[in-house]
């Protein structure tokens, strides 16, 4: 979620106090940052291998600065070789000191909608560590070979020293990509071949990464609007990197018998009902014999009801976690929504697990021991992230819940159209309910049992920023118009 418009500031202060009320970090401590300062002139070992003629490029969100990964693609007769270059945090941040102290409390970088609490000092995250352009960088580099049809053949992981020539934004990439018969830098013309090669494989395994939209908050003195930006196809191929290169990763700590997993459950039955339902709620054609990851595929996120139902679906993800193993793998331990194994390695500057996972895949690679410091911390750090993703999970969700309370204010009376998709079963007259436009779910009650499923008129009787809270009551009654659409 971001601010757009002249008067977002506005937010600032609710989100300010939200941050205290949840106990959230901030600023770093001054030995922190003066660890940091003395780490960002810490050079690395001059054995690593010099990969700075490789056109390396970035695709970002515009204006970002903390730059985790630089891709290169290049065809290999009718496949491709994707460099992947990861920024390699470990030069920065050593077992045990105060960066690294601060960073096992923190866990992962959170973000609101006005700005981030960064997982490291930004002397590190957003300068020495970070792959910006035309500076030279340690970097862990990823080579993969790709066939034909998108199948990885072969694994390399190095320590390298990189140098990223030119940073796009999603906008500008899309921009050179869509410019027909242009050869473009660090092979942008090919992501989209190569980008669609990999959906396709995860399609056909029953595979479903969510492409979750991005929402924008524009405040106009009094009057707040929630929209859902329209997702580029360059922001998919690219994330469509990240994923194979943690694919790669668990296939090589599966091999070599240690490591740290992403892993989801498959979603129970009633959660699926629900997200039928939602779908239902928001006018998405969903045929009973079409399965989940069909649907999933055949969401476009530039329309508004279908970004809300990418955003319903993940909830799909809850039962999320990770798993660590030193020896066999466990059972359990395959992530249910990409259909296969998977680990987090590709944002060492805003996670902190992934710094231990490129260790233990740059060790396997090169047939060496993987550190003591990442063995001894192998077993705390799937209880370290679940702690702070149920924060982070806060944040947004508080965030999200403000955001809403202060778009619904001006209505409060009126009434929506709304479906209810999930209702409490020890008290029936209460539940969630999904209204199409604005894409929201909120608490709804009444006076009898609630209908499940069903198209219903009902109406907004409270709004309140300050308690962060939206309710609805049913009143039985017919369908009405929503609030008109509003597009950033």
């Amino acid at each position: 979620m971001r601010v757009a418009g002249a008067d977002g500031a506005a937010l600032g202060p609710a989100i300010e106090a939200l941050r205290s009320e949840l106990g959230l970090p901030g600023a770093f401590p001054a030995e922190v940052e003066r660890a940091a300062r003395a780490a960002a002139a810490r050079r690395p070992r001059s054995d690593r291998r010099d990969r700075t003629g490789l056109h390396l490029v970035t695709i970002d969100p515009a204006g970002s600065r903390d730059l985790d990964q630089a891709l290169h693609i290049a065809r290999d007769g009718d496949g491709h070789t994707v460099h992947y270059a990861i920024a390699d945090v470990a030069v920065f941040v050593r077992a045990g000191d105060p960066v690294d102290a601060e960073t096992q409390e923190r866990g992962e970088t959170l973000y609101g909608a006005d700005r981030s609490i960064p997982l490291h000092p930004r002397v590190l995250s957003e300068d020495a560590a970070s792959l910006l352009p035309g500076e030279v960088r340690p970097a862990v580099l990823w080579r993969l070979d790709l066939d034909a049809h998108g199948t990885l053949r072969r694994t390399h992981v190095e320590r390298a020293l990189v140098r990223s020539r030119e940073r796009f934004s999603y906008e500008e990439a899309q921009a050179h990509i869509d410019e027909a018969g242009a050869d473009r830098p660090g092979g942008l013309t090919l992501l989209a071949e190569v980008g669609e090669r990999l959906r396709a494989r995860e399609a056909a395994r029953g595979g479903v990464s969510l492409p979750m939209p991005e929402q924008v908050v524009s405040v106009h003195g009094e009057r707040w609007s929630l929209a859902f930006r329209r997702m580029l196809d360059v922001e998919r191929w690219n994330a469509q990197l990240s994923l194979l290169t943690g694919i790669a990763a668990a296939r090589l700590m599966i091999e070599g018998g240690i490591g740290i997993l992403r892993t989801l459950p498959a979603p129970e039955p009633e959660q699926m009902r629900r997200l039928r339902r939602t779908a239902r709620a928001l006018g998405i054609a969903w045929p009973g014999g079409v399965g989940y990851p069909e649907m999933v595929h055949a969401l476009d996120p530039g329309r508004p009801a279908h970004a809300a139902m990418i955003a319903a679906s993940a909830r799909m993800l809850r039962g999320s976690g990770y798993t660590a193993f030193d020896g066999p793998v466990p059972e359990g331990a395959e992530h249910a929504g990409l259909a296969t194994h998977y680990a987090h390695v590709t944002a060492p500057l805003r996670r902190l697990v992934d710094r231990y996972a490129l260790e233990i895949c740059v060790a396997l690679c090169a047939g060496e021991p993987v550190p003591g410091w990442v063995r001894e911390k192998l077993g705390t750090l799937p209880g370290t992230m679940r702690r702070s993703g149920q924060r982070a999970g806060a944040y947004e969700g508080a965030v999200l819940n403000l955001v809403e309370a202060a778009v619904l204010e001006p209505h409060v009376g009126e009434r929506f159209t709304g479906v209810v998709v999930e209702r409490d079963p020890r008290r029936p007259e209460r539940g969630d309910l999904v209204i199409a436009e604005p894409a929201i779910e909120a608490r709804v009650h009444g006076d009898a049992p609630l209908p499940l499923g069903t198209e219903e008129g009902v109406t907004l009787t409270e709004a309140d920023p300050a308690a962060r809270r939206v309710r609805f009551a049913w009143e039985g009654g017919a369908a009405v118009t929503p609030l008109a659409p509003s597009t950033p």
